[in-house]
């Protein structure tokens, strides 16, 4: 398998995370409400992938950035 590096600053990264949490999140909802069998099967396949990555993602930036990298609120403090 090819591999693909990308450099991103913080405050990119930050959208990827905030875009795949949001991704996370609609998937597993078609999958816990759709009737379709056949929907259910292929958004489950591509829910599965897209936890692994987000869990990879997540993880290597955690370490990077800290636990703040997966804050995504927009309120001031």
């Amino acid at each position: 398998m090819s591999q693909f590096q990308l450099n991103l600053a913080e405050s990119e990264l930050k959208i990827i995370l905030e875009s795949l949490v949001e991704m996370e999140l609609k998937m597993a909802q078609v999958c816990e409400t759709s009737q379709d069998e056949d929907e259910i099967a292929d958004v489950g396949n591509d829910l599965i992938e897209v936890r692994l990555l987000l869990n990879s993602v997540r993880e290597k930036s955690i370490l990077q950035y800290g636990n703040n990298i997966m804050n995504f609120s927009r309120e001031a403090f």
